[in-house]
């Protein structure tokens, strides 16, 4: 009687935080998923992150709930994630969303999309505004329950074999970059290439494109893409704070316990939160390093950020005419958007702007 009302008053956090998780489990069923990434194994940030969700999972289950990470080509295509978990070929996925445009530009919400939010504001809006809600009904059209899992931070702008030095020169640029970001750097010139993490290095090299981005320094330095094109720009305008998002199939989450629910809501969150500490850790060293080994840093111009910025506008106004999925979430995205950036620059901005003029260390 006395261990009943303990289990009822302590709940699924307590008991587990009281080691009695094996006995909680122990009448749960035995499952097996396969969990197929969008990324190669080498980069430990994003790849790792579905490593790190899968633990939580099977650390807090006791063994019995059990997730088998896969690189991307290894069960599905990377790009083919989307179409493998609503057709139940697998039972989840890790992937970043807006490689997914090509099929409804509204995936783009639910990671990046240019001059949108950042990081923080992102999960603001997931997490405590309408975004989780706007994005679990726009997935159920594809049989799809999404979580965020992972943050970049903001990005950086790439590496160019060519310096930039104003608008003119993206005409005919030829660059490896994700999701929407092409589609503005279509209308200001350059000629956008949607190329799969591991395939970037040998098309940068074989001249098959002139340009690539990436996510930032860590991974950057990994894949050794100073080598062939030195200039390195910043910010990543289309890419303030890219999240990526672990897709299940919602039968398979249906089909879940509400306690293996809960642990599977809050292994999601750990890996999301330890993602972007791992970038914000290790991306200051690869920084220097990347320097050292010959990078030339640059800030993108300002009329690059400016046409940039008026194209962005452009194309989200044709798609409140013609895509009635994107239009239900850019109001409430957008307005979001405009509240976080009246008071981001006021305390964080303000700081963080005096903290960089200073000597430290």
């Amino acid at each position: 009687m006395e261990r009943r009302k303990f289990m009822k008053s302590a709940g699924l956090a307590g008991i587990l935080a009281a080691g009695s998780a094996p006995a909680l489990v122990q009448a749960q069923q035995q499952i097996r998923w396969r969990l197929a990434s969008s990324f190669p194994k080498s980069l430990d940030t994003i790849y790792g992150a579905a490593e790190v969700f899968a633990k939580q999972v099977s650390d807090a289950t006791g063994g019995k709930f059990v997730i088998s990470v896969h690189a991307g080509g290894e069960l599905v295509p990377a790009f083919g994630v989307v179409d493998a978990v609503q057709q139940g070929t697998i039972e989840c996925a890790h992937t970043a969303p807006y490689y997914f445009f090509g099929k409804d530009e509204t995936f783009a919400f639910d990671c990046a999309i240019p001059f949108g939010m950042s990081s923080r504001s992102l999960s603001a809006w997931m997490y405590q505004g309408n975004g989780m809600k706007l994005m679990r009904d726009f997935y159920s059209q594809y049989s799809i329950v999404n979580f965020p899992m992972g943050n970049t931070g903001a990005q950086m702008g790439g590496w160019y074999r060519k310096e930039i030095k104003s608008v003119a020169d993206l005409n005919g640029l030829k660059m490896r970059i994700g999701g929407f970001g092409g589609r503005v750097l279509a209308k200001v010139g350059g000629v956008p290439q949607n190329i799969p993490g591991g395939e970037i290095y040998q098309s940068l090299e074989r001249g098959t494109i002139d340009a690539t981005e990436w996510v930032g320094p860590y991974d950057d330095l990994k894949l050794g893409f100073h080598k062939v094109a030195p200039f390195y720009y910043y910010p990543g305008w289309w890419e303030g704070g890219a999240q990526l998002s672990l897709y299940i199939n919602d039968k398979q989450w249906n089909g879940l316990s509400p306690e293996y629910k809960a642990i599977v809501t809050s292994a999601a969150s750990h890996a999301h939160v330890n993602m972007q500490a791992m970038y914000d850790a290790r991306n200051p060293t690869a920084l220097k390093q990347l320097i050292a080994e010959g990078a030339k840093l640059n800030r993108f111009p300002r009329d690059v950020m400016d046409a940039a910025f008026k194209a962005s506008r452009e194309v989200y106004a044709e798609l409140n005419d013609k895509n009635a999925n994107w239009k239900k979430i850019y109001g409430d995205y957008s307005k979001f958007l405009a509240d976080q950036y009246q008071w981001a620059p006021i305390a964080d901005g303000s700081y963080d702007q005096y903290m960089s003029a200073q000597r430290l260390g």
